[in-house]
């Protein structure tokens, strides 16, 4: 068995213990911790966040000490296969937190969002309340705190009874907190959804599907906002294909300096 494989059904790449899952097998494990009354952090990387992780000894401690880690970008998935580590598929931290609303609303679970600012938090709230009507949110704050407040923030959380968390905050911010006061929380599952929240606001456009399938959804973020994302978009990529190449050679460079028994 290849050392990327592992009996626990993870993969190492770049460092990274990466769960093989599926979506559904992801939403399973929520609901299970959930049902356990257990903490599940759940903490998702792609091509950017990679490149940040190698960068950043915190960002990687943060995502690294998940309960369970999925491929959200698709670039993330082919480098699996070529690293002969293979993930099933791309887990969407979009796709999973709107699985889990329904969940939700289907058992009765209730939920608190945590992220945006105040105007886009109100509207995705309007929105979500017309498509899962019956969902219970325990509360919801915007994601505009200093760290200083983050403790006070996560006790209120606590004091919502939710049993799933949601942060609608950037890479380093979410998953620092959900390193640092995920358990404060008292949610059962915690997961960092990025710019979901944008998204179901209706602020921010989510690329077709044919763009996502070929791995270039972002791309089509990039395109609304050339200025602030594509450097940026271009740079991590270039990076993240560089460190797939490094990868790829070591097992061969390794073999030759191995002495001959």
């Amino acid at each position: 068995m290849s050392g990327r494989h592992r009996p626990d059904g993870k993969r190492k790449l770049f460092g990274i213990d990466v769960d093989a899952l599926t979506l559904d097998e992801t939403v399973e494990r929520c609901l299970d911790a959930v049902k356990d009354n257990r903490l599940l952090e759940v903490g998702v990387i792609n091509a950017a966040k990679v490149v940040k992780m190698r960068r950043d000894p915190e960002l990687h401690r943060a995502v690294s000490g998940c309960d369970v880690i999925v491929a959200d970008g698709q670039s993330v998935v082919w480098a699996s296969r070529l690293l002969r580590a293979r993930l099933p598929e791309r887990v969407a931290g979009i796709d999973l937190f709107q699985r889990l609303l329904a969940e939700a609303e289907r058992r009765g679970l209730s939920v608190y969002f945590l992220g945006a600012k105040a105007d886009v938090l109100a509207e995705m709230e309007r929105r979500v309340a017309t498509w899962y009507p019956k969902l219970r949110v325990a509360g919801s704050r915007d994601g505009y705190f200093a760290d200083s407040e983050a403790q006070e923030v996560a006790e209120g959380i606590a004091r919502s009874g939710a049993d799933l968390l949601f942060l609608g905050m950037t890479s380093p911010k979410k998953e620092k907190f959900v390193a640092d006061f995920g358990k404060h929380s008292g949610a059962k599952v915690v997961h960092g959804v990025g710019g979901s929240f944008d998204v179901l606001a209706g602020v921010v456009r989510r690329a077709p599907r044919s763009w996502q399938r070929v791995g270039m959804e972002w791309a089509y973020r990039a395109l609304q906002e050339p200025r602030r994302l594509g450097k940026r978009y271009v740079t991590t990529n270039a990076a993240f294909v560089a460190l797939v190449a490094r990868e790829m050679v070591r097992p061969t460079r390794q073999a030759a300096t191995e002495p001959v028994r």
